[in-house]
């Protein structure tokens, strides 16, 4: 079945967002006239203010960072109407070029407005303290406390504006470069996207299985030496910019971004690692369940017996998540409606679309947009629920405004992780067979596993990665390949095979490149959500309160703050080993 015709069945021919309520198109006066906008409101707030930070009281610090957020959001609107014309359409000349324009802008107008962080971040400690025990500067207290976190590895103002200048030709690009060429890649002989090609990795059949891993193999090898240069090239530009700004090792500058502690995170990854027995334990399980002497990585998915599935239609997902939304909350499944009725998601699978799924928040007075590419298997019924729990929890926390609203990593994926928990649970509820609901909780491990397990494990391989690149020069692609497999191995152990089709299989996960260091966000959101959900089964309708108190904070809090109504410290490893302890329960019940 061609991709066409597979969109029109499962009825998602015509889910394409309305990038109208952005802009009603790049040609259009409202579109220009932001863009000039920026610029001129850029230039206004540099020549009066700049060099002045230092003697604003709060009132007239509070009025300058309402100007900085007016300004911010205009280039947020402008990116993202920018960012989603190009990225359902990797292969299109105009919307490359959109995009690289509008990050121009960016550059520029980020240059202009540059020097308020660095006269902020020179103020001494206890006159920042004072000016924050303000009145006036309530709203925005966090924010400022936040950016000052990064002042010890803040650079002079002309290398400032240097690495201004330099940012649209430096990882922006990269990055587009690497959405151009996965957008376009077709795999075997129909010449299929990436999406379609690893759907096949969930196959009941073996021999489909196989193909599907040939194939994507085959695809990716054909252009692993522009993978392994644009690898190299991001790591090394990571390299520099760590040491020019003084960060202690690689990953430093995500836990400031998180507002976490180095400590939190090894702790983290310590005692994941620590239980890498439980994974090895499930597909042991598998393969006898399969009836296979061995499991090979491309069994990895393959269904457990018992719960073979048909297509899932887009009405059928739409009614599926809903109501298990509802039944959380009716406000949930309300703000969740709007993303399927008024044209905010993108779900076919289209030619020069990029494979995978994500929201993107836009900016708080129009709303967020949500891609997938929907293809009509339960796990794409769980993708549609964990970004609708980023969208939801967006929409929720708009009424911070721009710069509250915007959420650390961790945090937001506890949203989208606790959405995909409410839909498990309302469909494994409804499964009587035995064999059926096995099937079912397995595919919920599974997940678990790719949440928990999977990550950490990559973060491991990003750790070896950036540290070979600083301290042995370029990496060859056989070197990145045998990182990636010794921390793959140390997660398997001798439960599954690891073929070498598999080595390259690191060169399409896009998290690598643009957010470095991002990835170890979704073991800590999947870890909290089991202690979340375990809090709302003994505690019912008052739990879902705080819950939305928490959605509604945004980024207007560290994690820590965020999550202390709750009772839980992110820095006990006995909150990490409880998580892992759930996870093993629901293998023992499997056993």
């Amino acid at each position: 079945m061609s991709t066409e015709e597979k969109n029109r069945q499962l009825g998602t021919t015509g889910v394409v967002w309305a990038l109208t309520d952005l802009y009603a198109s790049p040609e259009c006066q409202e579109f220009r006239e932001d863009v000039f906008h920026c610029r001129e409101l850029a230039d206004h707030l540099a020549a009066e203010i700049s060099g002045r930070v230092q003697g604003l009281d709060a009132r007239e610090l509070s009025q300058v960072v309402q100007r900085l957020e007016a300004i911010d959001i205009l280039l947020a609107r402008l990116g993202t109407f920018a960012f989603l014309n190009f990225i359902t359409r990797t292969g299109d000349a105009a919307a490359s070029a959109l995009l690289q324009q509008v990050e121009e802008l960016e550059a520029a107008v980020g240059k202009r407005t540059l020097f308020f962080r660095l006269e902020w971040n020179k103020i001494e400690a206890s006159a920042a303290a004072q000016l924050l025990q303000q009145p006036e500067i309530a709203a925005y207290r966090h924010y400022l406390q936040s950016m000052r976190r990064f002042a010890p590895h803040q650079l002079s103002a002309k290398e400032e504006e240097l690495l201004q200048d330099l940012r649209p030709v430096g990882r922006s690009a990269w990055n587009v470069l690497f959405e151009k060429v996965l957008g376009q890649l077709r795999f075997g002989e129909q010449g299929r996207a990436e999406e379609e090609v690893l759907s096949d990795l969930y196959s009941p059949e073996r021999g489909i299985r196989q193909k599907a891993a040939e194939e994507l193999t085959l695809g990716l090898q054909g252009h692993l030496h522009i993978f392994t240069h644009i690898f190299n090239t991001l790591a090394a530009e990571k390299m520099i910019d760590d040491r020019l700004r003084r960060y202690p090792a690689w990953d430093t500058a995500m836990h400031l971004a998180n507002e976490l502690d180095g400590q939190t995170v090894d702790t983290l990854v310590k005692e994941v690692t620590a239980r890498y027995d439980i994974v090895q334990r499930y597909y042991r399980l598998k393969k006898d369940l399969l009836g296979y002497e061995t499991l090979y990585d491309y069994d990895r998915y393959a269904p457990v017996p018992g719960g073979e599935e048909a297509d899932v239609s887009w009405n059928q997902c739409r009614e599926i998540v809903l109501n298990a939304f509802a039944g959380f909350s009716p406000e949930m499944a309300e703000i969740a409606e709007r993303f399927f009725s008024h044209g905010w998601i993108h779900a076919p699978v289209l030619s020069g679309k990029r494979g995978g799924a994500f929201a993107h928040p836009c900016v708080p007075a129009v709303h967020p947009y949500i891609m997938v590419n929907y293809t009509g298997n339960m796990r794409d019924v769980s993708t549609v629920a964990h970004e609708l729990g980023h969208g939801v929890h967006q929409v929720l926390a708009a009424g911070q405004g721009y710069y509250n609203s915007d959420t650390p990593l961790v945090l937001a994926e506890t949203a989208s992780v606790f959405a995909e928990m409410l839909v498990f649970k309302d469909q494994v509820a409804l499964i009587a067979d035995p064999k059926a609901r096995r099937s079912f909780v397995c595919q919920k491990l599974e997940s678990v596993f790719a949440t928990v397990f999977r990550q950490v494990a990559m973060n491991r391989f990003e750790n070896g990665l950036h540290n070979s690149r600083r301290e042995q020069g370029e990496l060859s692609d056989e070197r990145i390949s045998s990182l990636w497999m010794e921390t793959q191995r140390s997660m398997f152990g001798d439960s599954v095979i690891l073929c070498e089709d598999y080595r390259i299989w690191w060169t399409y996960i896009s998290h690598f490149l643009s957010t470095p260091g991002y990835v170890y966000s979704y073991a800590f959101g999947e870890l909290l959500v089991l202690a979340l959900y375990a809090r709302y089964i003994d505690e019912g309708a008052k739990f879902v309160d705080r819950y939305f108190q928490l959605l509604r904070a945004g980024g207007n809090g560290s994690p820590q703050e965020l999550v202390r109504p709750f009772g839980l410290d992110l820095g006990d490893a006995a909150f990490w080993r409880g998580g892992l302890e759930i996870i093993e329960t629901m293998l023992a019940e499997i056993e």
